[in-house]
């Protein structure tokens, strides 16, 4: 996650940087740094962060489950953690997934699925927030 992006996130969230450091249990210096570009946003905190934006974001309704959006067929569905425990709708946030007919072993393998999967972009632009495919 870009500097930038986690600027826009935590304004999106309507949070100052004392009281994000808090929600994302990190120190107030972790988020200058984030802030500043010295450190990067560890994964735990870039997945925290989509997952308060998805709260807000959240339309049930418009948000189609991941296997519809990919058109998974059964034999995938069935060893995909997103299906289940029926969390197409988070697909994003659970490890395991299997997207592009493969589990990803890192958070970063797999956020490099998910920043360009019509999931998590559809849902990131319901909270008004632009993310880079490109990094992680």
């Amino acid at each position: 996650m870009k500097r930038s992006e986690f600027v826009a996130a935590r304004k999106r969230l309507k949070k100052t940087q004392k009281l994000m450091a808090e929600l994302l249990g990190v120190s107030i210096k972790a988020i200058h740094s984030y802030e500043q570009g010295w450190r990067k946003v560890p994964a735990h905190v870039e997945r925290q962060i989509f997952f308060l934006l998805s709260r807000l974001a959240l339309d049930e309704k418009s948000i189609k489950p991941c296997w519809v959006v990919k058109k998974c067929p059964a034999e995938r569905k069935l060893k995909c953690p997103a299906w289940e425990f029926q969390a197409g709708k988070l697909c994003w946030f659970i490890n395991g997934t299997i997207c592009e007919c493969q589990a990803k072993k890192t958070w970063k393998d797999k956020m490099k699925v998910c920043r360009e999967c019509k999931v998590l972009t559809e849902l990131l632009d319901k909270a008004e927030i632009k993310i880079d495919s490109d990094e992680t």
